[in-house]
């Protein structure tokens, strides 16, 4: 076994290598760039080694760098973890030139499954069943046309070195093959340096669902059983489960088998994932294999009790898998969701910055830990007071639950989004709390189009309905109460003018331009202890207790003998003296008065917004990278103003309507925050 291992890689996947490599007792060597150094994996190593500046393609791309940090400090071994150069082959045969050690597949595996048309053709005479298509790359857009034509719509069309959404065009008809054809070889040509572009037929109400595989150096290779990953935003997987509530167990064979065939014809060894496309009719097809860990494997360790970085390092060590088929377990339900830092109510934008509260739910099961489980887990590679840098990808963690079955496990997420605090930068938990709400998600009724069907006019607050918005009302007044009950406790009072705690009170929700709610609100103790009291609330009573303390975000307790978890902070942008309240991913904010002085407040004139539709704003922090437009330039309505660069993003801003430009505020390379002015227009 190894005694050092370097992880090539940063975030929450080097901390996963890290927690298990510190299990088996081997030392670790973390490498980052100039704007990790602070970073978590960074302190959690046993060693670190600086490679570059913050570009990942000035550091954690470098093969160089890595492998001279690798032979500085005496590694074994190098995990890739995912991204980076975890599916590159010339590294991976770099390492073993090297006598390093690669925690992943031989090269040769690498090779044969990174290219799309080539890895069809062998799943093929493999045995894997393939999408009918032509995988040979097409050289004119009537060429395409043609095939298209011969598979029958509607068809895809794709590049041969595409990923992550780029390079990937549905076509309904003979003008958007033609179409989509040339954009497609554009963008591919742009994205990889490969314009190499080929047409399979588009599977309707397409289910994405991956076979992990697992193989070692002896040609023994076993499947885990699969993960549903159909819940996708632009071709991004935002929740995973496992297992899929929708195959049968007869397909869930059929496909685990095909799977093992294909890692087979390749000589797989390590860990990896092949990924089919399923119909409604339960056909499925291949569509690549994954050759490296995946970002959602922790659902798979959940159902199975199986490490799968262990096991990695483990066959990469030469050792024989210490499981056959037979052994492979199912035991319960896991789903995971994805946390990004990005802004569900501005498009999904780009959220970064300092995490100024940063509080995991209370965790359960644990990284490298396969005993412990039914419960919650949380693997992230930040913490309280970090920052989240503008270089590299939106994830900042993965919640991660263990439940009974589905409905255990959907239970257990809400509950488990209801406690994670993340302040500073904004989150995409409350997308996340109205996906596992909504109907078609708990039936397990959806496919890989259920994003873009259901949000198709983008997420809005409305779209996160509560189940008993009345209960939040309850709990503005129930942390109302606790502040007056220690107000009133307070010795040394003025007699005649101490603090009277009150039964009576008004919770004025703001809303949008002035459209406040008033929902009258009686409070009365029911045990004679503090931090226990009866609510009435539109006829219908709330036993809410709590022993959660006035500064807390996060606040726990029970509601009518059911256990909850909220969050809860003073202060908003509207209103210094309101609460937010937070649950189910629907926030509120509250005035709590009492009757009289609500009565007042429905007198107060609204004062609207100023005017800002001169200027031309920075709708997330990043990097202005450019400005297109000069004072005194004439600009149309949809003419392109500036560019803005964050996560590995260009994001493009247009000018809203027509005008002259007054002065450029902001200059090219200025790191921006959000809604810092670029232009002003006269």
């Amino acid at each position: 076994m190894f005694k050092k291992i370097l992880i090539a890689n940063r975030g929450e996947i080097a901390c996963r290598v890290i927690a298990t490599a510190h299990k088996m007792g081997i030392q670790t060597v973390a490498v980052y760039s100039e704007a990790d150094k602070e970073a978590r994996h960074v302190q959690l190593a046993d060693e670190a080694v600086l490679i570059g500046p913050a570009a990942s393609r000035e550091s954690y791309l470098v093969a160089d760098k890595i492998i001279a940090a690798a032979k500085a400090t005496g590694a074994q071994a190098i995990h890739p973890g995912y991204g980076f150069l975890s599916e590159n082959a010339e590294f991976s045969k770099r390492c073993e030139d090297e006598g390093i050690a690669f925690i992943g597949p031989r090269h040769f595996s690498i090779a044969a499954m990174g290219d799309k048309i080539e890895s069809k053709k062998l799943a093929g005479a493999a045995g894997v069943n393939c999408i009918p298509g032509v995988n040979d790359a097409i050289e004119t857009a009537e060429k395409a046309v043609e095939i298209a034509k011969g598979i029958g719509y509607p068809v895809m069309i794709k590049a041969s070195a595409g990923g992550g959404g780029k390079g990937l065009r549905v076509a309904f008809n003979d003008k958007e093959a033609f179409e989509g054809f040339t954009s497609c070889r554009n963008e591919a040509r742009n994205s990889f340096g490969d314009d190499r572009v080929f047409i399979e037929k588009f599977v309707e109400e397409p289910r994405h669902i991956e076979i992990q595989v697992l193989g070692d150096s002896h040609g023994n290779v076993v499947y885990l059983n699969e993960r549903e990953c159909s819940i996708q935003r632009r071709h991004q997987k935002v929740i995973e489960e496992a297992p899929s509530p929708f195959i049968s167990e007869a397909t869930r064979k059929a496909m685990g088998e095909q799977a093992v065939q294909l890692a087979k014809a390749v000589k797989y060894q390590s860990a990896g994932t092949v990924e089919f496309v399923v119909g409604k009719d339960q056909s499925f097809y291949f569509l690549e294999m994954n050759t490296r860990l995946q970002v959602e494997h922790p659902v798979t360790e959940a159902i199975t009790g199986l490490d799968l970085v262990e096991m990695m390092i483990r066959v990469a060590a030469g050792e024989k898998l210490p499981i056959e088929q037979k052994d492979v377990q199912r035991n319960g339900w896991s789903i995971e969701c994805r946390i990004n830092a990005e802004d569900p109510f501005r498009n999904f934008l780009p959220s970064t910055g300092r995490l100024v509260r940063f509080q995991t739910p209370r965790q359960t099961m644990f990284q490298g830990n396969t005993t412990d489980l039914y419960g919650v887990r949380v693997d992230t590679g930040v913490q309280d007071g970090g920052e989240i840098p503008m270089f590299y990808d939106s994830m900042i963690a993965k919640l991660i639950v263990h439940g009974k079955d589905r409905n255990d496990a959907i239970a257990k997420m809400r509950e488990a989004l209801n406690g994670f605090v993340i302040r500073g930068i904004s989150s995409n938990i409350p997308f996340q709390a109205a996906l596992l709400a909504h109907p078609r998600f708990v039936s397990g009724d959806f496919n890989t189009g259920f994003i873009a069907e259901q949000y198709s006019q983008g997420f809005r607050a409305e779209d996160v309905p509560h189940d008993d918005h009345d209960f939040l009302a309850a709990l503005a007044a129930f942390v109302r109460r606790k502040s007056r009950e220690r107000a009133a406790n307070l010795s040394g009072q003025l007699p005649g003018y101490d603090v009277k705690v009150g039964q009576d009170y008004a919770v004025v929700e703001l809303g949008k331009a002035g459209q406040n709610r008033y929902v009258p609100v009686h409070v009365a103790e029911f045990s004679g202890k503090h931090g226990e009291a009866h609510i009435t609330v539109n006829g219908k009573t709330y036993a809410i207790a709590s022993n959660s303390r006035l500064n807390d975000i996060r606040i726990e307790g029970t509601c009518n003998g059911q256990p909850f978890t909220a969050q809860i902070e003073r202060g908003t942008l509207k209103n210094p003296l309101a609460l937010q309240v937070q649950h189910n991913g629907t926030r509120i904010e509250a005035l709590v008065m009492s009757p009289r002085m609500a009565e007042l407040h429905k007198l107060m004139p609204y004062k609207a917004p100023p005017d800002l539709s001169r200027f031309v704003l920075s709708p997330m922090p990043g990097l202005l990278v450019d400005v297109s437009v000069q004072p005194g330039q004439k600009v149309q309505a949809g003419e392109r103003v500036a560019v803005i660069e964050a996560m590995k993003m260009e994001n493009v801003l247009f000018a809203a309507q027509d005008g002259v430009v007054k002065k450029v505020v902001a200059a090219k390379g200025e790191s921006l925050t959000v809604d810092q002015m670029i232009v002003e227009f006269e």
